[in-house]
């Protein structure tokens, strides 16, 4: 059966270790909606992002995301899981000796493409899409911090993922590339992608308002934006 819900969460307790962080976790998130997460430094923004490409283990509750059921997952299937999710880190997490177009490459054929010519064609739309395309050829040094970040999340839309999961995107960028980066993540959504952003910076989140999930007393809480 076809459903427009890509994260379904019923109940969840988010353990990191056997700290309990977060209880009685209950929420959706559809195809094309972008939320952002916010909380304090501990209060269990990237527990609940670890749990969700099952990092953190499932122990109580239920979550289904991209149609696995993360409470049963093996371990053999969460390649697969994390194919239909885009992970966006705030340190960028590229190979420092691979060019940009390599560092994408290299992911491709990791998730088992094989046909150079569709690896080229796949690596030059994601590129085009996040306006680095004529910087293929470079290495990450040559590029500025929010190139870096464009190239991270050129390499989370490779396999067409269901949903992006940021964690503190724009954390080690200056408030311009910051809005920048996050207009690219609006325009994702908005091309049917859901997005979910955890960020400390409240000023991105009135500039640019959307769907928020509040981290705060082990509980989450959510809105349509920041005001509510």
């Amino acid at each position: 059966m076809q459903t427009d819900t890509i994260i379904d969460l019923q109940g969840l307790s988010v353990f990191q270790r056997k700290n309990l962080v977060l209880t009685n976790v209950n929420l959706q998130i559809k195809k094309g909606e972008f939320n952002y997460i916010i909380g304090k430094t501990g209060s269990g923004k990237s527990s609940l992002l670890k749990t969700l490409y099952a990092e953190l283990p499932v122990i109580e509750g239920q979550a289904i995301v991209a149609g696995f059921n993360l409470k049963t997952i093996h371990r053999k299937e969460v390649p697969f899981l994390r194919r239909r999710l885009g992970i966006v880190f705030q340190d960028f997490q590229l190979l420092d000796d691979r060019s940009v177009f390599d560092n994408l490459a290299f992911v491709l054929r990791a998730t088992g493409w094989k046909d150079k010519r569709q690896i080229e064609q796949r690596i030059r739309e994601v590129l085009e899409l996040v306006d680095l395309h004529p910087k293929h050829y470079k290495f990450p040094h040559q590029l500025s911090g929010g190139e870096q970040q464009r190239v991270a999340i050129a390499r989370a839309l490779l396999n067409h993922p269901d949903i992006i999961l940021a964690d503190e995107p724009t954390g080690n960028l200056d408030p311009d590339t910051s809005n920048g980066i996050v207009r690219l993540l609006m325009k994702i959504s908005e091309n049917g992608q859901a997005v979910l952003m955890a960020t400390h910076n409240y000023n991105l989140i009135y500039k640019y308002p959307a769907g928020v999930i509040k981290c705060e007393e082990g509980s989450i809480s959510s809105s349509d934006n920041l005001l509510n």
